[in-house]
Protein backbone atom coordinates (compact mmCIF):
# COMPACT_ATOMS: atom_id res chain seq x y z
CA UNK A 1 0.00 0.00 0.00
CA UNK A 2 1.53 3.36 -0.94
CA UNK A 3 1.00 6.10 1.54
CA UNK A 4 -1.73 8.49 0.89
CA UNK A 5 0.76 11.51 -0.02
CA UNK A 6 4.40 11.04 -1.22
CA UNK A 7 7.44 13.80 -1.51
CA UNK A 8 8.47 14.39 -4.95
CA UNK A 9 12.11 13.82 -3.48
CA UNK A 10 11.56 10.65 -1.81
CA UNK A 11 9.87 9.21 -5.80
CA UNK A 12 13.00 10.13 -7.53
CA UNK A 13 15.46 8.47 -4.77
CA UNK A 14 13.40 5.39 -5.34
CA UNK A 15 13.74 4.96 -8.52
CA UNK A 16 17.31 6.22 -8.54
CA UNK A 17 18.16 3.54 -6.35
CA UNK A 18 16.55 1.17 -8.05
CA UNK A 19 18.48 2.02 -11.30
CA UNK A 20 21.69 1.60 -9.60
CA UNK A 21 20.65 -1.75 -8.11
CA UNK A 22 19.98 -3.18 -11.23
CA UNK A 23 22.58 -2.32 -12.98
CA UNK A 24 24.84 -5.00 -12.33
CA UNK A 25 22.19 -7.18 -14.16
CA UNK A 26 22.41 -5.03 -17.27
CA UNK A 27 24.53 -6.06 -20.22
CA UNK A 28 25.80 -3.11 -21.38
CA UNK A 29 28.97 -3.37 -22.42
CA UNK A 30 29.85 -2.81 -26.16
CA UNK A 31 29.97 -5.79 -28.75
CA UNK A 32 30.87 -4.57 -31.82
CA UNK A 33 34.67 -4.67 -33.65
CA UNK A 34 35.34 -1.16 -34.13
CA UNK A 35 32.84 1.39 -32.80
CA UNK A 36 34.75 4.07 -33.72
CA UNK A 37 35.00 3.22 -37.21
CA UNK A 38 31.74 3.10 -37.91
CA UNK A 39 30.50 6.70 -36.45
CA UNK A 40 33.13 8.05 -38.85
CA UNK A 41 31.18 6.03 -41.62
CA UNK A 42 27.63 7.52 -40.50
CA UNK A 43 29.22 10.50 -39.97
CA UNK A 44 30.68 10.72 -43.41
CA UNK A 45 26.81 9.91 -44.85
CA UNK A 46 25.06 12.32 -42.51
CA UNK A 47 27.15 14.62 -44.40
CA UNK A 48 26.84 13.43 -47.74
CA UNK A 49 23.08 12.08 -47.92
CA UNK A 50 22.42 9.98 -51.12
CA UNK A 51 18.90 10.96 -52.04
CA UNK A 52 19.85 9.53 -55.96
CA UNK A 53 20.37 5.85 -54.23
CA UNK A 54 16.49 5.54 -52.72
CA UNK A 55 14.44 5.30 -55.85
CA UNK A 56 11.85 3.21 -53.75
CA UNK A 57 11.25 5.62 -50.90
CA UNK A 58 8.58 7.56 -52.56
CA UNK A 59 6.32 4.60 -52.38
CA UNK A 60 7.26 3.71 -48.84
CA UNK A 61 6.46 7.44 -47.94
CA UNK A 62 3.31 7.37 -49.38
CA UNK A 63 2.59 3.41 -47.56
CA UNK A 64 3.91 4.84 -43.96
CA UNK A 65 1.70 8.38 -44.40
CA UNK A 66 -1.16 5.32 -45.67
CA UNK A 67 -0.85 2.99 -42.85
CA UNK A 68 -0.68 5.72 -40.17
CA UNK A 69 -3.76 7.76 -41.38
CA UNK A 70 -5.53 4.77 -42.24
CA UNK A 71 -4.66 3.12 -39.02
CA UNK A 72 -5.29 6.39 -36.52
CA UNK A 73 -8.82 6.77 -38.13
CA UNK A 74 -10.02 3.21 -37.52
CA UNK A 75 -8.53 3.37 -33.89
CA UNK A 76 -9.87 7.10 -33.03
CA UNK A 77 -13.38 5.89 -34.26
CA UNK A 78 -13.32 2.27 -32.07
CA UNK A 79 -11.65 4.52 -29.20
CA UNK A 80 -14.85 6.88 -29.21
CA UNK A 81 -17.31 4.08 -29.39
CA UNK A 82 -15.99 2.74 -26.35
CA UNK A 83 -15.46 5.62 -24.72
CA UNK A 84 -19.28 6.23 -22.82
CA UNK A 85 -18.66 2.39 -22.21
CA UNK A 86 -15.23 2.73 -20.70
CA UNK A 87 -16.06 2.65 -16.61
CA UNK A 88 -17.78 -1.03 -17.61
CA UNK A 89 -15.15 -3.22 -16.50
CA UNK A 90 -15.05 -5.54 -19.71
CA UNK A 91 -14.66 -2.46 -21.38
CA UNK A 92 -12.17 -1.08 -19.40
CA UNK A 93 -9.78 -4.88 -19.47
CA UNK A 94 -10.57 -4.86 -23.00
CA UNK A 95 -8.70 -1.56 -24.25
CA UNK A 96 -5.83 -2.10 -21.21
CA UNK A 97 -5.32 -5.50 -23.14
CA UNK A 98 -5.40 -3.65 -26.47
CA UNK A 99 -2.93 -1.49 -25.54
CA UNK A 100 -0.79 -3.06 -23.39
CA UNK A 101 0.75 -4.74 -27.11
CA UNK A 102 3.03 -3.09 -29.20
CA UNK A 103 2.03 -2.32 -32.54
CA UNK A 104 5.29 -4.47 -33.54
CA UNK A 105 3.87 -7.44 -32.02
CA UNK A 106 0.04 -7.20 -33.33
CA UNK A 107 1.58 -6.84 -36.57
CA UNK A 108 3.40 -9.87 -36.39
CA UNK A 109 0.78 -11.83 -34.88
CA UNK A 110 -1.58 -10.53 -37.69
CA UNK A 111 0.75 -11.52 -40.37
CA UNK A 112 0.15 -15.50 -39.47
CA UNK A 113 -3.04 -14.91 -40.25
CA UNK A 114 -3.42 -12.49 -42.83
CA UNK A 115 -0.41 -12.42 -44.54
CA UNK A 116 2.15 -9.11 -45.63
CA UNK A 117 -0.54 -6.67 -46.25
CA UNK A 118 -2.61 -3.70 -45.86
CA UNK A 119 -4.95 -4.81 -43.38
CA UNK A 120 -2.32 -6.65 -41.14
CA UNK A 121 -0.35 -2.79 -41.13
CA UNK A 122 -3.86 -1.09 -40.57
CA UNK A 123 -4.74 -3.27 -37.86
CA UNK A 124 -1.25 -2.97 -35.88
CA UNK A 125 -1.94 0.54 -35.39
CA UNK A 126 -5.73 0.44 -35.41
CA UNK A 127 -6.16 -2.22 -32.12
CA UNK A 128 -3.79 -0.44 -29.63
CA UNK A 129 -4.49 2.75 -30.72
CA UNK A 130 -8.49 1.90 -29.78
CA UNK A 131 -7.63 1.24 -26.43
CA UNK A 132 -5.49 4.77 -25.92
CA UNK A 133 -8.16 6.84 -27.47
CA UNK A 134 -10.90 4.91 -25.73
CA UNK A 135 -8.64 5.87 -22.36
CA UNK A 136 -8.05 9.15 -23.02
CA UNK A 137 -11.67 10.02 -24.58
CA UNK A 138 -13.16 8.75 -21.04
CA UNK A 139 -10.70 10.77 -19.04
CA UNK A 140 -11.52 13.76 -20.93
CA UNK A 141 -15.50 13.24 -20.53
CA UNK A 142 -14.57 13.21 -17.11
CA UNK A 143 -13.07 16.08 -17.40
CA UNK A 144 -15.54 18.00 -19.39
CA UNK A 145 -18.35 20.37 -17.83
CA UNK A 146 -20.99 17.68 -16.03
CA UNK A 147 -23.65 20.51 -16.26
CA UNK A 148 -25.13 19.76 -19.29
CA UNK A 149 -25.42 16.29 -18.80
CA UNK A 150 -27.09 16.42 -15.47
CA UNK A 151 -29.81 18.66 -17.13
CA UNK A 152 -30.91 15.62 -19.18
CA UNK A 153 -33.59 13.44 -18.03
CA UNK A 154 -32.11 10.21 -15.60
CA UNK A 155 -33.37 7.82 -18.26
CA UNK A 156 -31.19 8.71 -21.13
CA UNK A 157 -28.26 5.94 -22.24
CA UNK A 158 -24.53 6.69 -22.06
CA UNK A 159 -24.48 7.00 -26.01
CA UNK A 160 -26.79 9.82 -26.06
CA UNK A 161 -25.73 11.47 -22.98
CA UNK A 162 -22.55 11.38 -24.79
CA UNK A 163 -23.51 12.66 -27.90
CA UNK A 164 -25.30 15.43 -27.07
CA UNK A 165 -24.03 16.91 -23.71
CA UNK A 166 -20.23 15.58 -23.47
CA UNK A 167 -18.97 15.75 -27.17
CA UNK A 168 -19.52 19.31 -28.18
CA UNK A 169 -17.51 20.03 -24.78
CA UNK A 170 -14.85 17.78 -25.58
CA UNK A 171 -14.27 18.64 -29.54
CA UNK A 172 -11.31 21.04 -29.27
CA UNK A 173 -9.43 18.82 -27.15
CA UNK A 174 -10.64 15.43 -29.48
CA UNK A 175 -9.46 17.44 -32.33
CA UNK A 176 -5.97 18.29 -30.89
CA UNK A 177 -5.15 15.33 -29.67
CA UNK A 178 -6.40 13.08 -32.62
CA UNK A 179 -4.00 15.07 -34.90
CA UNK A 180 -0.81 14.62 -32.37
CA UNK A 181 -1.60 10.56 -32.58
CA UNK A 182 -1.30 10.74 -36.32
CA UNK A 183 2.09 12.07 -35.53
CA UNK A 184 2.71 8.96 -33.24
CA UNK A 185 0.81 7.02 -35.90
CA UNK A 186 3.14 7.95 -38.65
CA UNK A 187 6.45 6.33 -36.50
CA UNK A 188 4.24 3.27 -35.52
CA UNK A 189 3.97 2.97 -39.19
CA UNK A 190 7.77 3.16 -40.04
CA UNK A 191 8.89 0.77 -37.66
CA UNK A 192 6.07 -1.55 -39.35
CA UNK A 193 9.07 -1.81 -41.98
CA UNK A 194 11.20 -3.81 -39.61
CA UNK A 195 8.89 -6.91 -39.49
CA UNK A 196 8.82 -6.70 -43.25
CA UNK A 197 5.75 -3.97 -44.20
CA UNK A 198 6.79 -2.01 -47.17
CA UNK A 199 7.28 1.79 -44.97
CA UNK A 200 10.36 3.75 -44.47
CA UNK A 201 11.53 1.22 -41.94
CA UNK A 202 11.82 -1.40 -44.16
CA UNK A 203 13.79 0.70 -46.63
CA UNK A 204 16.36 1.86 -43.49
CA UNK A 205 17.11 -1.87 -42.50
CA UNK A 206 17.68 -2.51 -46.21
CA UNK A 207 20.12 0.12 -46.57
CA UNK A 208 21.57 -0.39 -43.20
CA UNK A 209 22.14 -3.60 -44.13
CA UNK A 210 23.77 -2.70 -47.29
CA UNK A 211 26.38 -0.32 -45.67
CA UNK A 212 24.85 2.14 -47.69
CA UNK A 213 25.10 4.56 -45.10
CA UNK A 214 24.51 7.98 -47.76
CA UNK A 215 21.13 6.14 -48.51
CA UNK A 216 20.21 5.98 -44.15
CA UNK A 217 20.69 9.81 -44.24
CA UNK A 218 18.66 10.62 -46.68
CA UNK A 219 16.04 8.42 -45.55
CA UNK A 220 16.36 9.41 -42.52
CA UNK A 221 16.19 13.24 -43.16
CA UNK A 222 13.25 12.39 -45.35
CA UNK A 223 11.24 10.84 -42.39
CA UNK A 224 11.87 13.54 -39.82
CA UNK A 225 10.66 16.38 -42.46
CA UNK A 226 7.98 14.72 -42.72
CA UNK A 227 7.23 14.63 -39.03
CA UNK A 228 7.88 18.35 -38.46
CA UNK A 229 5.81 19.62 -41.17
CA UNK A 230 2.66 17.35 -40.11
CA UNK A 231 1.16 20.45 -38.81
CA UNK A 232 1.39 21.96 -42.07
CA UNK A 233 -0.18 18.87 -44.29
CA UNK A 234 -2.55 17.53 -41.95
CA UNK A 235 -5.17 20.28 -41.16
CA UNK A 236 -8.37 19.34 -39.18
CA UNK A 237 -10.36 20.47 -42.13
CA UNK A 238 -8.23 18.02 -44.74
CA UNK A 239 -8.97 14.80 -42.28
CA UNK A 240 -11.14 13.38 -44.55
CA UNK A 241 -9.40 13.70 -47.96
CA UNK A 242 -6.68 11.82 -46.00
CA UNK A 243 -8.47 9.05 -44.58
CA UNK A 244 -9.88 8.43 -48.30
CA UNK A 245 -6.40 9.19 -50.17
CA UNK A 246 -5.25 6.42 -47.31
CA UNK A 247 -7.76 3.96 -48.72
CA UNK A 248 -7.23 4.57 -51.80
CA UNK A 249 -3.34 3.58 -51.83
CA UNK A 250 -3.78 0.81 -49.36
CA UNK A 251 -6.64 -1.16 -51.70
CA UNK A 252 -3.85 -0.72 -54.58
CA UNK A 253 -1.45 -2.61 -51.93
CA UNK A 254 -1.54 -5.82 -53.21
CA UNK A 255 -1.57 -8.69 -50.46
CA UNK A 256 -0.75 -12.50 -50.42
CA UNK A 257 -3.37 -15.15 -50.61
CA UNK A 258 -4.26 -16.95 -47.81
CA UNK A 259 -6.09 -20.11 -47.56
CA UNK A 260 -9.23 -20.36 -46.77
CA UNK A 261 -10.17 -19.95 -43.45
CA UNK A 262 -6.64 -18.73 -42.17
CA UNK A 263 -8.55 -16.28 -40.10
CA UNK A 264 -10.42 -18.41 -38.22
CA UNK A 265 -8.10 -21.21 -37.44
CA UNK A 266 -5.47 -18.40 -36.14
CA UNK A 267 -7.91 -17.55 -33.88
CA UNK A 268 -9.46 -21.08 -32.97
CA UNK A 269 -6.44 -23.47 -33.51
CA UNK A 270 -3.07 -21.56 -33.34
CA UNK A 271 -3.26 -19.69 -30.21
CA UNK A 272 -4.64 -21.99 -28.18
CA UNK A 273 -2.13 -23.78 -26.00
CA UNK A 274 -1.18 -27.22 -27.45
CA UNK A 275 -2.29 -29.29 -24.94
CA UNK A 276 -5.44 -27.67 -24.60
CA UNK A 277 -5.63 -27.86 -28.48
CA UNK A 278 -5.31 -31.91 -28.14
CA UNK A 279 -7.78 -32.62 -25.42
CA UNK A 280 -4.95 -33.34 -22.95
CA UNK A 281 -6.13 -31.49 -19.84
CA UNK A 282 -5.09 -29.10 -17.01
CA UNK A 283 -1.94 -31.48 -15.75
CA UNK A 284 -0.69 -31.54 -19.68
CA UNK A 285 -1.16 -27.66 -19.79
CA UNK A 286 0.49 -26.70 -16.43
CA UNK A 287 3.47 -29.68 -17.66
CA UNK A 288 4.10 -27.32 -20.61
CA UNK A 289 3.83 -23.84 -19.15
CA UNK A 290 5.74 -23.97 -16.61
CA UNK A 291 8.94 -24.33 -18.52
CA UNK A 292 8.03 -21.57 -20.71
CA UNK A 293 7.25 -19.34 -17.40
CA UNK A 294 10.55 -20.07 -16.08
CA UNK A 295 12.57 -20.44 -19.89
CA UNK A 296 11.36 -17.35 -21.42
CA UNK A 297 8.41 -14.96 -19.43
CA UNK A 298 10.09 -14.60 -16.42
CA UNK A 299 13.86 -13.95 -17.68
CA UNK A 300 12.17 -12.08 -20.96
CA UNK A 301 10.35 -10.15 -18.18
CA UNK A 302 13.34 -9.37 -15.65
CA UNK A 303 15.66 -8.56 -18.88
CA UNK A 304 12.29 -5.71 -19.68
CA UNK A 305 12.46 -4.57 -16.33
CA UNK A 306 15.85 -3.70 -16.36
CA UNK A 307 16.58 -2.17 -19.68
CA UNK A 308 13.07 0.11 -18.81
CA UNK A 309 14.26 1.07 -15.17
CA UNK A 310 17.53 1.86 -16.23
CA UNK A 311 16.22 4.12 -19.68
CA UNK A 312 13.61 5.75 -17.02
CA UNK A 313 16.15 7.35 -14.83
CA UNK A 314 18.48 8.55 -17.78
CA UNK A 315 15.71 9.66 -19.88
CA UNK A 316 14.70 11.93 -17.19
CA UNK A 317 18.83 12.51 -16.98
CA UNK A 318 18.78 13.57 -20.58
CA UNK A 319 15.65 15.91 -20.29
CA UNK A 320 17.13 18.09 -17.45
CA UNK A 321 20.09 18.27 -19.49
CA UNK A 322 18.17 18.96 -22.64
CA UNK A 323 15.29 21.31 -21.65
CA UNK A 324 16.93 24.74 -20.82
CA UNK A 325 18.99 24.76 -24.50
CA UNK A 326 15.29 25.94 -25.94
CA UNK A 327 15.33 28.74 -23.98
CA UNK A 328 16.57 32.04 -25.16
CA UNK A 329 17.61 33.34 -21.90
CA UNK A 330 19.59 30.63 -21.51
CA UNK A 331 20.76 29.40 -24.24
CA UNK A 332 20.81 32.24 -26.28
CA UNK A 333 18.64 33.03 -28.84
CA UNK A 334 20.75 31.21 -31.77
CA UNK A 335 21.25 28.58 -29.43
CA UNK A 336 17.96 28.11 -28.69
CA UNK A 337 17.17 27.60 -32.09
CA UNK A 338 19.59 24.94 -32.45
CA UNK A 339 18.25 23.07 -29.13
CA UNK A 340 14.89 23.41 -30.76
CA UNK A 341 16.02 21.30 -33.90
CA UNK A 342 17.87 18.54 -32.38
CA UNK A 343 14.94 18.21 -29.67
CA UNK A 344 12.58 17.41 -32.34
CA UNK A 345 14.67 15.32 -34.19
CA UNK A 346 15.41 13.34 -31.70
CA UNK A 347 11.71 12.77 -30.47
CA UNK A 348 10.24 12.40 -34.14
CA UNK A 349 13.05 9.30 -34.55
CA UNK A 350 11.58 6.10 -32.69
CA UNK A 351 12.91 4.03 -30.54
CA UNK A 352 13.33 1.13 -32.45
CA UNK A 353 14.62 3.30 -35.36
CA UNK A 354 17.64 4.37 -33.20
CA UNK A 355 18.18 1.43 -31.13
CA UNK A 356 18.85 -0.22 -34.83
CA UNK A 357 21.33 2.25 -35.51
CA UNK A 358 22.75 2.11 -32.19
CA UNK A 359 23.10 -1.72 -32.87
CA UNK A 360 24.99 -0.92 -36.16
CA UNK A 361 28.11 0.59 -33.34
CA UNK A 362 27.69 -0.57 -30.41
CA UNK A 363 26.56 -4.02 -31.29
CA UNK A 364 24.24 -6.45 -29.38
CA UNK A 365 23.40 -5.84 -26.41
CA UNK A 366 21.74 -3.67 -23.58
CA UNK A 367 23.06 -0.96 -24.11
CA UNK A 368 21.78 0.29 -27.38
CA UNK A 369 18.29 -0.16 -26.11
CA UNK A 370 18.80 1.56 -23.26
CA UNK A 371 20.25 4.77 -25.16
CA UNK A 372 17.66 5.07 -27.81
CA UNK A 373 15.02 4.54 -24.49
CA UNK A 374 16.83 7.53 -23.05
CA UNK A 375 16.96 10.01 -25.81
CA UNK A 376 13.80 9.87 -27.56
CA UNK A 377 12.20 10.63 -24.56
CA UNK A 378 14.40 12.90 -22.96
CA UNK A 379 13.85 14.56 -26.06
CA UNK A 380 10.06 14.39 -25.66
CA UNK A 381 10.20 15.62 -21.84
CA UNK A 382 12.91 18.25 -22.75
CA UNK A 383 11.09 19.89 -25.34
CA UNK A 384 7.70 19.75 -23.05
CA UNK A 385 9.63 21.54 -20.22
CA UNK A 386 11.70 24.17 -22.05
CA UNK A 387 8.60 25.32 -23.46
CA UNK A 388 7.24 25.40 -20.19
CA UNK A 389 10.35 26.89 -18.71
CA UNK A 390 10.54 29.80 -21.65
CA UNK A 391 6.84 30.41 -20.94
CA UNK A 392 7.60 31.25 -17.53
CA UNK A 393 10.74 32.75 -17.97
CA UNK A 394 8.58 35.02 -19.98
CA UNK A 395 6.63 35.85 -16.72
CA UNK A 396 9.37 36.72 -14.48
CA UNK A 397 10.90 40.01 -13.54
CA UNK A 398 12.92 42.20 -16.06
CA UNK A 399 16.27 41.88 -13.28
CA UNK A 400 15.80 38.04 -12.99
CA UNK A 401 19.27 36.09 -13.89
CA UNK A 402 19.87 34.60 -16.85
CA UNK A 403 21.90 31.73 -18.08
CA UNK A 404 22.80 28.34 -15.88
CA UNK A 405 21.94 30.88 -13.10
CA UNK A 406 18.34 31.48 -13.95
CA UNK A 407 17.69 27.55 -14.53
CA UNK A 408 18.78 26.00 -11.72
CA UNK A 409 17.60 28.71 -9.33
CA UNK A 410 14.09 29.95 -10.72
CA UNK A 411 13.09 27.76 -13.57
CA UNK A 412 13.85 24.37 -11.97
CA UNK A 413 12.55 24.25 -9.33
CA UNK A 414 9.29 25.48 -10.44
CA UNK A 415 9.25 22.80 -13.46
CA UNK A 416 10.24 20.16 -11.05
CA UNK A 417 6.98 18.96 -10.24
CA UNK A 418 5.86 18.85 -14.12
CA UNK A 419 9.21 16.85 -14.67
CA UNK A 420 8.56 13.99 -12.80
CA UNK A 421 4.47 13.69 -13.84
CA UNK A 422 5.94 13.51 -17.03
CA UNK A 423 9.05 11.16 -16.79
CA UNK A 424 6.39 8.29 -14.20
CA UNK A 425 4.20 9.29 -17.66
CA UNK A 426 6.33 8.04 -19.82
CA UNK A 427 7.27 4.63 -17.60
CA UNK A 428 4.54 2.44 -19.14
CA UNK A 429 5.40 3.44 -22.52
CA UNK A 430 8.95 2.91 -22.24
CA UNK A 431 8.45 -0.50 -20.57
CA UNK A 432 6.43 -1.15 -23.96
CA UNK A 433 9.33 -0.44 -25.94
CA UNK A 434 11.63 -1.99 -23.94
CA UNK A 435 9.76 -5.19 -24.77
CA UNK A 436 9.87 -4.77 -28.34
CA UNK A 437 13.59 -4.29 -28.77
CA UNK A 438 13.66 -7.54 -28.26
CA UNK A 439 12.69 -8.12 -31.99
CA UNK A 440 16.20 -6.31 -32.93
CA UNK A 441 17.90 -9.03 -30.95
CA UNK A 442 18.11 -7.05 -27.39
CA UNK A 443 17.46 -9.85 -24.86
CA UNK A 444 13.99 -8.64 -23.70
CA UNK A 445 10.96 -10.00 -24.07
CA UNK A 446 10.58 -9.49 -28.02
CA UNK A 447 13.45 -11.89 -28.53
CA UNK A 448 11.45 -14.68 -27.25
CA UNK A 449 8.06 -13.65 -28.97
CA UNK A 450 10.04 -13.25 -32.21
CA UNK A 451 11.56 -16.78 -31.89
CA UNK A 452 8.61 -17.93 -30.96
CA UNK A 453 6.65 -16.65 -34.42
CA UNK A 454 9.56 -17.63 -36.36
CA UNK A 455 8.69 -21.25 -35.55
CA UNK A 456 5.02 -20.82 -35.46
CA UNK A 457 4.49 -21.39 -31.99
CA UNK A 458 1.47 -18.97 -32.16
CA UNK A 459 0.38 -20.59 -28.29
CA UNK A 460 3.89 -19.71 -26.74
CA UNK A 461 3.66 -16.29 -28.55
CA UNK A 462 0.21 -15.49 -27.05
CA UNK A 463 1.35 -16.85 -23.40
CA UNK A 464 4.68 -14.32 -23.64
CA UNK A 465 2.24 -11.34 -24.69
CA UNK A 466 -0.34 -11.80 -22.11
CA UNK A 467 2.34 -11.84 -19.59
CA UNK A 468 3.74 -8.41 -21.13
CA UNK A 469 0.35 -7.04 -21.20
CA UNK A 470 -0.06 -7.72 -17.56
CA UNK A 471 3.30 -6.11 -16.80
CA UNK A 472 2.57 -3.06 -18.99
CA UNK A 473 -0.79 -2.74 -16.64
CA UNK A 474 0.41 -3.03 -13.60
CA UNK A 475 3.47 -0.53 -14.52
CA UNK A 476 0.82 2.01 -15.45
CA UNK A 477 -1.46 1.92 -12.24
CA UNK A 478 1.18 1.93 -9.93
CA UNK A 479 2.53 5.09 -12.27
CA UNK A 480 -1.03 6.46 -12.01
CA UNK A 481 -1.01 5.84 -8.40
CA UNK A 482 2.20 7.89 -8.18
CA UNK A 483 1.39 10.38 -9.72
CA UNK A 484 -1.78 10.81 -8.10
CA UNK A 485 -0.25 11.45 -5.03
CA UNK A 486 2.06 13.79 -6.17
CA UNK A 487 -0.70 15.54 -7.55
CA UNK A 488 0.54 15.03 -11.19
CA UNK A 489 -1.83 17.26 -14.01
CA UNK A 490 -3.22 13.78 -16.00
CA UNK A 491 -4.74 15.88 -18.90
CA UNK A 492 -2.39 17.73 -19.84
CA UNK A 493 0.54 14.57 -19.28
CA UNK A 494 -1.74 12.64 -21.58
CA UNK A 495 -2.35 15.46 -24.20
CA UNK A 496 1.19 16.00 -24.52
CA UNK A 497 3.25 12.34 -23.97
CA UNK A 498 1.14 9.43 -25.00
CA UNK A 499 3.01 8.23 -27.46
Amino acid sequence: MLPERLSRGSVVALFAGLALLLLPFADLHVAGHDPWAAVGRMAQGVLRPDFAAIEQVGWSLVLTVAFAVAGVALGGTAGLALAPFYGNRIVRLTCVALRSVHELFWALLLMQALGIGALTGVLAIALPYAGIFAKVFAEQMEDADPRPSAVLPPGVDPLSRFLFARAPLMLPAMRTYSLYRVECGLRSSAVLGFVGLPTLGYQLETVFSEGDYGAASAILIIYVSLIATMRLWMRPHLVPLWVLLSGVVLTSLSSPPMGQGALLRFLTVDIVPAPLRNGEGLGAFLAWLWPLLTGQVIPGLAATLVVAQIALVLTGLVAVATSGLVVPSIAGRLGSLAGHLALVILRSIPEVMLAFVFLQILGPSMLPAVLALAIHNGAIIGHLLGREAEATGATLRRDAPRGLTLWAWELAPRLFGRFLALCLYRWEIILREAAVMGLLGVATLGFFVDGAVAELRLDRAVVLLVSAGVLTAGVDALSRALRRRIGADRARIQRDTSC
